[in-house]
């Protein structure tokens, strides 16, 4: 199988999210709450950080049921903040609160979070043809727009 230029092929964690998740369309809100907080995490740090803790996030955020992690209170914020499996940062742990709450007011008014994002695209993916690591933006008009979009939304990270 030809990898991504990015996947260290000696890591099995980074190998198996290549073969198995990555550039796999996801449509389930779960799946799609977890992706989001684990990217927001993952701000300021390696993805492969964030991939090694993910078992460790999946127990600490009730494996992210958006409903669950809505009601967070500061005692839960605290009990994360003494969990040294995870990524303790504050903020981030806020931010998952707040998009939990966000992603839920989204459900409600598009029936699924999934039905909302991919209608950015029609519902099909975008399939790049990029020939080399350099072609690869780092941001496209079509990123700026979501990440904007969710941010008026009061998404955060």
């Amino acid at each position: 199988m030809k990898r991504c230029f990015w996947v260290d092929e000696k890591s099995e964690i980074y190998t198996k999210y290549h073969d198995e998740e990555w550039g796999i369309p996801k449509y389930d809100d779960r799946e799609l709450f977890e992706l989001l907080v684990l990217e927001s995490f993952q701000a300021g740090l390696s993805w492969i950080t964030v991939l090694k803790k993910r078992g460790a996030f999946r127990i600490a955020f009730d494996n992210f049921d958006c409903k669950k992690v809505a009601l967070y209170d500061d005692a839960k914020i605290e009990e994360l903040m003494q969990n040294s499996s995870i990524v303790r940062n504050r903020l981030k742990i806020k931010s998952a609160i707040t998009n939990a709450q966000q992603f839920i007011k989204i459900q409600e008014s598009y029936g699924s979070f999934d039905s909302f994002i991919w209608s950015y695209v029609g519902g099909k993916p975008i399939l790049n043809q990029f020939q080399t690591e350099t072609d690869i933006p780092a941001r496209t008009e079509l990123s700026d727009q979501i990440s904007k979009d969710l941010k008026e939304l009061g998404f955060k990270f």
